[in-house]
């Protein structure tokens, strides 16, 4: 169950850097383009990159910390 929980949390915080990375931060420019560039797609994209990133650091501890089934 705690590979389960962790993979699943390993995969969404993997998506979660994914799509705030190329999606939703701010589009590839080069100077000539102008400032418009600068500004990411979604407001709050860096947060979800942060967070996705620590969600994925999450699934290390919660597989670490849950504990292990025996069947006797």
């Amino acid at each position: 169950m705690r590979k389960l929980i962790a993979g699943l949390m390993l995969v969404g915080g993997a998506v979660l850097v994914v799509a705030s990375y190329f999606f939703l931060a701010a589009p590839w420019g080069f100077p000539p383009r102008g400032v418009e560039f600068s500004d990411p797609l979604m407001p709050f994209a860096p947060l979800l990159f942060v967070l996705g990133g620590i969600i994925m650091w999450l699934a290390a501890v919660v597989f670490e910390i849950m504990p292990v089934k025996r069947h006797e």
